[in-house]
């Protein structure tokens, strides 16, 4: 990454763009990340907790999170879909990922 020029690919899991955040909730996703969970998904954390989430269907992967709060995260996840698809889409080839409006 050295001179951090622009097109540079990332070296997977080297990289983490924030995408989102509301209710203090951190919703992040990782530039070429797709060998481990092997479909299109986010890294949320919250409070010390952490939880990978489909994108898909808004299931928890791995990790955890309070109830209400996975609640919210699947609700905007539903409402932002396409756009979390688009950024993953972006992110799986280590393109540049666009942030997504909170959950107001």
């Amino acid at each position: 990454m050295g001179n951090g020029a622009s097109n540079e690919i990332p070296e997977r899991g080297d990289l983490v763009a924030i995408i989102s955040m509301f209710y203090g909730i951190i919703v992040s996703m990782y530039f070429l990340d797709t060998d481990r969970h092997h479909r299109p998904h986010i890294h949320v954390k919250y409070q010390g907790q952490e939880a990978i989430v489909s994108i898909v269907d808004g299931k928890v992967l791995g990790g955890s999170l309070p109830p209400p709060k996975r609640k919210l995260v699947a609700a905007w996840i539903e409402i932002h879909k396409e756009d979390l698809m688009a950024d993953w889409e972006l992110a799986s080839k280590g393109e540049k990922v666009f942030p997504i409006e909170p959950l107001k």
